[in-house]
């Protein structure tokens, strides 16, 4: 494994995991400020959980004598799982969507969870930015354009 934080090689792993865990946290930190169900915990867990199985198939899957390592196929499986998840946060209540945007930004994270699994850092520190961007300055302009109406 690439190791582009110039650690000890056990330890690398570990400083991926806090990352992600890092990282999925500051986008639930934002949607527990705006008082939304699955906050800190669950970004946490999801963007961390996501990195834990790529590193998983990074680290075993070369192990593995006459085994082709298809490096996406381990995100593909977390992509459909994370979308499971997000389906039993999506809801309808009292005929309005309910859920959209926590169920986005959980996949989201997700991939964020993954960038850092593949140690694409700056990718995933730009994506948790942007989010972030998302979730609270474009929030401001839904507000505005619907007091409009």
């Amino acid at each position: 494994m690439i190791n582009i934080l110039n650690v000890n090689p056990t330890f690398a792993p570990l400083v991926y995991l806090i990352i992600a865990l890092l990282l999925g946290s500051a986008l639930g930190l934002e949607r527990t400020l705006a008082h939304k169900t699955a906050g800190v915990r669950t970004y946490g867990l999801v963007s961390m959980g996501s990195c834990l199985f790529i590193l998983i198939a990074r680290y075993v899957i070369p192990t593995v004598e006459n085994f082709a390592y298809d490096p996406l196929r381990m995100a593909a499986g977390i992509v459909m799982g994370v979308g499971f998840l997000c389906g039993g946060v999506i809801i309808f209540k009292d005929s309005t969507l309910v859920g959209l945007t926590t169920a986005a930004g959980l996949w989201v994270a997700a991939g964020i969870g993954m960038a850092v699994g593949y140690g694409l850092l700056a990718l995933s520190l730009f994506a948790t930015l942007a989010t972030l961007v998302v979730f609270t300055f474009f929030w401001f302009i839904e507000q505005k354009i619907i007091s409009r109406k």
